[in-house]
């Protein structure tokens, strides 16, 4: 009963996600050279197995773009796609072990800045794919600067007017109808720009008045009769089991697929209204399943996907129910009404896909992240222009070393407080501040400083406050103590376990195995 609680809100949600995978679920396998049907195989099990036993509330599972690359040539390299099933199944098994040793919690290391830099990255790179889909576009520019006859030549004037439609019903429906009545928050708008897009082709489309090829409609397969249904589905060649490439494209895939569906998750987290935490480590355990039986029927590898999982989020999906539904919705349609989802025209997935990148990519989450500061923005901004420009992957390794750098910075400059006293007549009495942690990180700040204090001064070395102290700035003191006596430097040691005038040694002093401080 729990799971059905929130049904009037996720059967919405369940529609809007089905009608966003299922253009995804055959792009992703077409460009990942396997067979169309293999990325609704891994969209039904996302959706209804991986959502039954996920914890995650709201994420949504499926075949991933960021796996196409691997995906592609693992098929060329391994020799087919029967094999290249193996490692899937084998990537499946190394996530349910990943799951169980608790390696989950690598996610929780990932910086904020770089989630929101991946959110709106993945919200720019949708918006700007979907254009040429709304625009009708086909085939390629003859050269990068193409004159306004060959954009004339290349764009359909009929697939737009259909993305028109489409947009203005999503707009009208988001912004305004949805606020006056209940009944537009029950029904899902981009339901509606689908139905509607079907009216307008087939009613123009038959008559000749509206032109539209057979790639700008959604194409699955149809099948014809049980038998048909079954050969879609291909099994594993385990003869693979022999082959030395299949374990490492499966360590490739399991690696891949943790990580991103590990910030997935986090990021999923944060669209999430209710702020609810997925336990990660389960996760990788429900991925794993989901893989594993993938490979095993004939489907992609999948991951929590952040497109499916935010537009349920924005579409107000509450519960894992619209995750489970969208899954039964697929497995539904492609036995009992291909046809229809046939003539689906692609702009009007273009358009909901459209206003979903905008809501990702918000120009307000820009000028937010400007305003916390440079520790956040410059993280967040790397990331967004390097998974745009390259991938998903480079840029979050990016976002992740540039906050790391970020980070080691402000640690450099928080190691301590220098204060010049003045007190006895005496103008060269220096007082310095050790923070609660130091570390080899803040020995150049402090060699910096302590350098650069004058001859025949006093300086007090407060260690009170601290309680993690490196080995490395015990050394320096150390050395420091030898340069301050040749320069008639006096030094105070103040801590809690007492005070000492020029110490010999601040190793022994503290205990030279002893890097914790305090009580």
């Amino acid at each position: 009963m729990q799971l059905i609680k929130n049904w009037k809100k996720d059967l919405p949600a369940s529609l809007v996600v089905f009608f966003v995978a299922l253009p995804l679920c055959l792009g992703i396998a077409l460009a990942s050279g396997a067979p169309l049907f293999s990325g609704l195989i891994a969209g039904i099990i996302g959706g209804i197995v991986v959502g039954a036993i996920s914890k995650s509330p709201i994420g949504v599972s499926g075949p991933a773009a960021g796996l196409t690359a691997i995906v592609l040539t693992a098929i060329t390299d391994l020799g087919g796609y029967e094999i290249f099933l193996v490692a899937v199944v084998l990537a499946g098994v190394l996530q349910i072990i990943m799951g169980i040793l608790k390696a989950g919690v690598i996610g929780y290391y990932f910086p904020s800045s770089v989630i929101k830099g991946m959110l709106c990255a993945i919200g720019i790179i949708i918006f700007f794919k979907q254009i040429p889909l709304a625009l009708g576009m086909t085939g390629e520019m003859e050269s990068d600067r193409f004159s306004i006859g060959e954009f004339h030549e290349s764009i359909s004037y009929s697939v737009i007017l259909i993305s028109i439609v489409s947009l203005g019903i999503l707009l009208l429906w988001d912004n305004v109808l949805a606020k006056k009545n209940n009944f537009f928050k029950l029904v899902p708008g981009p339901l509606v720009a689908v139905v509607v897009g079907i009216i307008i082709y087939v009613v123009f489309g038959n008559s000749g008045q509206l032109e539209l090829t057979q790639s700008q409609l959604v194409n699955v397969p149809i099948p014809t009769d049980f038998d048909s249904f079954i050969s879609n589905f291909t099994l594993p060649d385990f003869s693979g089991l022999t082959n030395k490439a299949v374990y490492v494209t499966a360590l490739t895939i399991a690696i891949v697929a943790s990580l991103e569906t590990l910030l997935c998750v986090e990021a999923t987290d944060k669209l999430d209204p209710l702020k609810r935490q997925t336990p990660t480590s389960f996760e990788l355990i429900a991925q794993g399943v989901g893989n594993s039986l993938s490979g095993l029927i004939g489907g992609l590898p999948l991951t929590q996907v952040i497109v499916r999982s935010s537009a349920n989020v924005m579409s107000g999906g509450v519960s894992k129910l619209s995750t489970i539904l969208h899954g039964a919705l697929l497995l539904l349609s492609v036995i009992l009404i291909p046809r229809i989802l046939n003539l689906i025209p692609l702009a009007v997935l273009a358009s909901v896909l459209l206003i979903i990148g905008y809501k990702l990519a918000n120009p307000k989450r820009f000028v937010e992240m400007w305003k916390l500061g440079k520790e956040q923005f410059v993280p967040f901004i790397v990331t967004v222009v390097a998974i745009v420009v390259f991938d998903l992957l480079v840029g979050i390794i990016a976002g992740l070393v540039v906050g790391i750098i970020v980070l080691l910075l402000k640690s450099y400059t928080n190691s301590h407080q220098m204060l010049i006293k003045e007190y006895m007549g005496e103008k060269n009495l220096y007082h310095m501040n050790l923070a609660e942690e130091v570390t080899f990180v803040n020995r150049g700040s402090i060699v910096k400083e302590l350098d650069g204090l004058p001859n025949n001064s006093y300086l007090e070395l407060d260690f009170r406050r601290n309680r993690i102290l490196d080995y490395d700035i015990l050394e320096y003191l150390d050395e420091f103590s030898v340069k301050a006596k040749n320069n008639n430097i006096n030094i105070k040691l103040i801590s809690e376990k007492g005070t000492i005038d020029n110490p010999n040694s601040f190793r022994e002093f503290f205990g030279h195995k002893i890097f914790k401080m305090g009580h």
